[in-house]
């Protein structure tokens, strides 16, 4: 599932397809291209099931491949939603789409256009040679004779896979509300369910929900870790200020021997009896007061990186650990103080981009995306690099056990490492 650009409506449409295929009974398994947060929370819900990353740098092209061979052996329908347009980055979603014989069926919002829509699909279908865009869906469509003008437009070599009609079905909505990191959290939607349904409602009417030819994939080894964390257990901050995570990253803890312990600091939860401890990133500026609040939770894990057990915070996580955060609106406050220094949020994106770090533990890959400027007051363990040569080069902190970073890593790029990060 890709497009000539972002915003286009790929993961409204990769939604629709998935809650559509799994109401008929399917089963349905969705990926998703690149590092991705917040489509895959909305897709996993779509569908069901947990929702991967597929990325040749970040995981290598062996975890992609076992990823793929393995859904093929349990799902119906596998569906990948690209990243931007169809060839922007590199790797980009032609490039993977070309790797693994994908065939591509291309989303596109039809709402300003006519026949220039053939004209645009003709010229994604004829790009590059390697490959292969199947169809177009076009998106955001205005009425059953716009549509009719879409599809008479289209050389005949691509088929036409129906539409999406613009914004609301019988009074409900179509659209995926969004902030400034993207959509807005799966959980955070008490209407989500009721907006995918609609998605699905539209899409049947619209569209032939016929499944694809199938695509083989060979079988392979993705990498597995070594370092055993039998008997670790690792508190997991997971709530609306510490959302993003990886199911990849999860499975790797696991396969380790690792017990995963979740607990909510918006909920009030204390920090579990663990051996370790995880703050991913998410979104601590939106709830800055509730986090203040919670100096029982500061007091513990001060406690727990005093007696030098281990504790990763990354992006969202780094900016808890600060002694102050400023959100967007110029509210500040006093957070966990576990590292010296404060952020404030920006207006607009302070980094982007693929990350590769060297720690002591080992390589590990990931990325950065994040509207915060800190300034720390510590000596970076190591800076990150950029494999597209961009501009973002995060800083990496340790202060005993603490490792603290913008990085989210991903950690099948180097599961030894990720194991290491968490042993007491």
């Amino acid at each position: 599932m890709s497009a000539p650009a972002s915003g286009q409506g790929k993961t409204s449409v990769t939604a629709a397809l998935a809650r559509a295929h799994t109401r008929l009974g399917r089963r349905v398994c969705v990926f998703k291209t690149g590092p991705d947060f917040l489509d895959p929370m909305i897709l996993a819900r779509a569908s069901g099931g947990p929702v991967y990353q597929l990325d040749t740098w970040m995981g290598g092209e062996d975890d992609v491949r076992a990823r793929l061979y393995d859904a093929a052996g349990e799902a119906d329908l596998i569906l990948v939603e690209g990243v931007m347009g169809l060839f922007d980055g590199s790797p980009s979603s032609a490039d993977l789409a070309a790797r693994f014989g994908l065939p591509v069926l291309a989303v596109i919002d039809g709402s300003a256009m006519a026949q220039t829509f053939g004209a645009l699909a003709h010229g994604l279908a004829t790009y590059r040679d390697d490959v292969t865009v199947q169809g177009v869906l076009a998106n955001r469509v205005g009425s059953d004779y716009h549509a009719k003008l879409l599809r008479e437009s289209l050389p005949a070599a691509i088929a036409w896979h129906g539409t999406l009609p613009r914004d609301r079905l019988h009074d409900r909505p179509l659209s995926l509300p969004e902030r400034h990191l993207g959509l807005v959290a799966a959980d955070e939607l008490a209407d989500l369910d009721e907006r995918l349904d609609a998605l699905a409602d539209a899409l049947a009417g619209r569209s032939s929900l016929e499944l694809p030819p199938p695509v083989p994939f060979e079988p392979a080894a993705g990498l597995a870790t070594t370092v055993s964390l039998s008997g670790v257990r690792i508190a997991v901050a997971r709530d609306a200020a510490f959302a993003f995570l990886y199911p990849a990253n999860l499975q790797v803890l696991r396969d380790a021997g690792a017990e995963l312990a979740f607990f909510s600091p918006l909920a009030g939860d204390a920090l579990p009896a663990c051996d370790a401890v995880w703050l991913p990133g998410g979104y601590p500026e939106l709830h800055l007061d509730t986090l203040a609040a919670r100096t029982d939770l500061r007091d513990a894990l001060h406690a727990h990186v005093d007696a030098g057990r281990p504790l990763l915070a990354e992006c969202g996580g780094l900016l808890y650990a600060l002694d102050q955060l400023t959100d967007r609106h110029g509210h500040a406050a006093q957070l966990a103080g576990l590292l010296r220094g404060h952020a404030t949020m920006q207006p607009r994106m302070a980094a982007l981009g693929m990350q590769a770090v060297a720690l002591p533990e080992g390589d590990l890959r990931g990325h950065s995306f994040h509207y915060a400027q800190a300034s720390v007051d510590a000596a970076p363990l190591a800076h990150a690099s950029n494999p597209n040569g961009g501009p973002t080069a995060e800083a990496v902190y340790r202060r005993g056990r603490m490792t603290a970073s913008f990085v989210h890593f991903y950690f099948p790029s180097h599961p030894d490492a990720a194991a290491r990060l968490f042993l007491p």
